[in-house]
């Protein structure tokens, strides 16, 4: 089966015991904690900054961290979350003013980097940055709020991407944002998604394991 990696994000989880929380989703199988990192500015809400990265590995969280920029300028804010811990850094390609430098800006700080596309963003930002790009991250929803219901029409540019990433031959996932559920985790995969940020789908049940083996029951059916 392929590698697939489920990334609960913790905007959706309990922030009153959020170092618990964490703990909690990891026991029951999930791979990769997320962060949507928002600024009031780019997206129309705010959220947490480098702070709360830094709290959960001096609390002890060892999992990769995946932070999600969605803040503008960008650049700036990147050696914050690094040196607090972050594994992953993505950012929108509408919010840095040079799509090159701020990829070898999170390299250069010991991170995977990544860029994220909104649904109507066009994929030609791709066209020279493939062999620099370890993540390529689909929102599904309109980015800014949690708890919205997957967009459909994503699907199409996740086989897009796909193609994209099978053709140049360089290991990149392609995670999807927004609206993952059980029953919609296992065409999402299909269509060529293989790291899924999952909110409140899971931080709203009270037994996260049976919710992660559900997810991990409809991957293992994904038609190869």
């Amino acid at each position: 089966m392929k590698n697939f990696l489920i990334a609960p994000s913790i905007l959706s989880a309990d922030f009153a015991r959020l170092g618990e929380d964490v703990e909690r989703v990891l026991a029951a199988g999930a791979d990769v904690i997320h962060f949507d990192v928002m600024d009031n500015h780019y997206v129309p809400n705010l959220t947490f900054g480098a702070p709360i990265c830094k709290a959960l590995r001096d609390y002890g969280i060892i999992a990769p961290i995946d932070v999600h920029l969605m803040v503008k300028p960008v650049d700036r804010i990147i050696p914050d979350f690094a040196n607090a811990g972050a594994s992953i850094i993505t950012f929108h390609v509408e919010a840095s003013n040079n799509v090159d430098y701020t990829l070898q800006l999170i390299k250069k700080n010991g991170c995977k980097a990544g860029v994220v596309f909104n649904l109507a963003t066009p994929l030609y930002h791709l066209d020279y940055i493939m062999d620099k790009v370890n993540i390529i991250l689909l929102m599904s929803v309109n980015p800014g709020f949690s708890g919205q219901l997957f967009m459909p029409e994503t699907l199409n540019k996740l086989q897009k991407v796909r193609r994209r990433i099978d053709e140049s031959g360089h290991d990149i996932r392609l995670e999807i944002d927004g609206g993952v559920k059980v029953n919609n985790i296992r065409e999402i995969a299909e269509n060529g998604a293989d790291m899924f940020v999952v909110g409140s789908a899971i931080f709203s049940h009270s037994d996260y394991k049976a919710v992660v083996d559900e997810m991990r029951t409809e991957l293992s059916r994904v038609r190869q």
